[in-house]
């Protein structure tokens, strides 16, 4: 058995904080993540530091804060440099296999650091895209819209095309146990990065899993008095391109909550069959493990959907981690964490060098012992006149959003549901004054520096013209399709 520990990174995408039933939730099951709180430390002040995928993943994948990449939203990740996790863990001799949705773009077959990656990723229905869709194709099975219908019934709660033997949750979970399996007799160690698509909608669970929850039974969305006074603009733009801003059905709204909580449970169901795997072959105490996800999603909440925005429903996220020599059985750990952690967490245990790679995140380990010093965890949407930025600490979220020019702040002791916005309240003044002064701080360090101005020698937010909303006054304007591939019904009558 190697010296260093093996890692595994399990990945979910879009994944709430709030979907774990052992620190909290009493109506989803999740026993496999369950025992994973139990038998290592949970944080429970996780975020995204930018909430959307792609530079959500590669804040974790480099370990770095968007201010580091220009990328704040779904678009070009930066060439890489060979400065990635996998590329680090390589040069102190680990194997390193990804498997599942990395979003590398705009080449989605890159390695970025990897030794060998299997593809999955969304939007994909041709077998030369993806790994996931030729074996589907090769076995003879339906491959178009693997992950479900997307377009217009993005948010629709739908039955999977493909059952469990074949369901993209599943096959992903079959490669892990396999790589596991094979690595059991190496004598280097190995980094596994783990990444399934789910609960990422079209929310898609294979049968019988898609009647583990019923609506009537799921509990409703948080939706404070006034929420409307709560948004920044993109919740405004977010729920009319999905589809969701032309009246809230409650009974629809627990369908999808449950379909989205069945998709978690498949998931929870692959991660339980990979502890079995590690258990049986004698590597279980010699893994260090990781489970985390992108960002969030609303579900409802504010009677919003998506991700993107700074509430918690979207920006906070899982975070587990066991190694038995490093973290502490059962622990909770409440101090404001970020993917840009996961890195140096990795990297620690793996004893790779990262003297010369400036990175501003810390071992977890360190944290939920307080060896290091953490007082905040930040996070951005979008750039100049559209950016949201976010600073957290343990006690307050303080959020500024340009395209409005005005500020949030919650009290996460006494208002965890974000319920109402403290910024406006004269005994919240200094507290405010204190928030804001972090997160300037922290562009001025981290960038994008030109965010804020030198005011008569004190940094202030720099102004841009407040963001134009009246084209939502068309109840049609920017709906859009998300299906990726043109479809072309080729039938007598019907072509177009």
């Amino acid at each position: 058995m190697p010296e260093q520990p093996n890692i595994l990174l399990i990945f979910t995408d879009m994944q709430r904080a709030d979907t774990i039933h052992a620190l909290g939730n009493p109506v989803i099951r999740t026993p496999n993540l369950d025992r994973l709180a139990r038998e290592g430390t949970a944080f429970t002040s996780a975020y995204s530091p930018c909430p959307v995928c792609v530079p959500a993943r590669w804040c974790m994948h480099y370990g770095q804060y968007t201010g580091r990449s220009d990328l704040y939203a779904n678009g070009r990740m930066p060439e890489d440099d060979g400065r990635s996790l996998p590329a680090m863990l390589g040069n102190v001799g680990y194997r390193t296999q990804g498997i599942g949705k990395c979003h590398f773009t705009p080449d989605k077959h890159a390695l970025r650091g990897f030794d060998n990656r299997l593809l999955q990723e969304e939007g994909c229905s041709k077998p030369d895209q993806d790994d996931y869709v030729r074996w589907l194709s090769e076995n003879g099975y339906d491959y178009d819209e693997p992950h479900g219908t997307r377009g217009e019934m993005y948010y629709t709660p739908q039955v999977s095309l493909h059952g469990e033997k074949d369901h993209p949750s599943q096959w992903i979970g079959d490669r892990s146990v396999d790589f596991i399996r094979e690595q059991a007799s190496s004598e280097a160690p190995w980094f596994l990065f783990s990444s399934y698509i789910h609960p990422h909608p079209p929310c898609a669970p294979p049968k019988p899993w898609h009647k583990l929850y019923r609506a009537p039974y799921m509990p409703l969305p948080n939706v404070p008095p006034d929420s409307e006074s709560l948004y920044t603009w993109i919740n405004r733009h977010q729920n009319r391109y999905k589809y969701r801003d032309q009246g809230i059905d409650q009974n629809l709204i627990r369908g999808i909550k449950a379909y989205y909580y069945a998709t978690i449970s498949f998931v929870d169901y692959q991660v339980g069959r990979t502890l079995k795997a590690l258990e049986e072959s004698g590597q279980l105490d010699n893994t260090l493990i990781v489970f985390t996800s992108d960002h969030g999603e609303y579900l409802g909440d504010y009677n919003c959907f998506g991700k993107r925005s700074m509430h918690d429903p979207s920006s906070r996220i899982p975070m587990l981690a066991r190694l038995p020599e490093r973290f502490v059985a059962g622990a909770v750990c409440d101090t404001p964490v970020s993917l840009v952690d996961v890195f140096p967490t990795c990297a620690a245990a793996g004893e790779a060098d990262m003297a010369k790679l400036d990175l501003p995140g810390s071992d977890l380990a360190d944290i939920a012992t307080d060896a290091v010093d953490r007082e905040a965890v930040f996070s951005q949407f979008d750039k100049d006149g559209k950016a949201i930025y976010m600073a957290v600490t343990r006690e307050w979220k303080y959020i500024y959003s340009a395209a409005e020019q005005r500020e949030l702040l919650f009290d996460r002791i006494n208002d965890p549901n974000e319920t109402r916005n403290r910024a406006n309240l004269r005994f919240s003044a200094k507290t405010k004054a204190e928030m804001k002064s972090l997160l300037i701080d922290h562009l001025r360090t981290e960038g994008p520096a030109d965010a804020v101005v030198d005011v008569n020698g004190e940094f202030d937010w720099r102004p841009f013209p407040k963001l134009d909303m009246s084209y939502l006054d068309d109840p049609d304007a920017d709906l859009l399709f998300q299906d990726h591939d043109a479809v072309v019904l080729d039938r007598p009558g019907y072509t177009d």
